[in-house]
């Protein structure tokens, strides 16, 4: 290997590093500002896997305002909405279907 291919494959890495450094800060960022809000989500609208494990995907609820389901929302804002930092059975008393 030359100096000068040596030299390329460090400017490559170093850029690579860079780069994928600032792609994952902003994302680290604003996951920093969510939070699980459960019982808020309408039937097929939920962010991720429910609590009970029966799915693993967004957009899989079954039923409006399942506290078991959640959505991710700003920090700060699940009271706000009516919803539970933490699951709970049955549908959200706070909310009508």
């Amino acid at each position: 290997m030359t100096s000068k291919t040596a030299a390329l494959n460090i400017a490559t890495a170093l850029f690579g590093a860079v780069a994928l450094a600032a792609i994952a800060a902003p994302n680290q960022a604003r996951a920093a500002d969510l939070e699980k809000c459960y019982g808020i989500s309408l039937a097929g609208q939920n962010s991720c896997a429910n609590e009970a494990g029966t799915h693993s995907c967004a957009g899989q609820s079954k039923a409006d305002y399942d506290g078991g389901e959640w959505r991710a929302i700003g920090a700060g804002h699940c009271a706000d909405l009516g919803g539970q930092l933490k699951p709970f059975q049955g549908v959200n008393p706070n909310k009508k279907s």
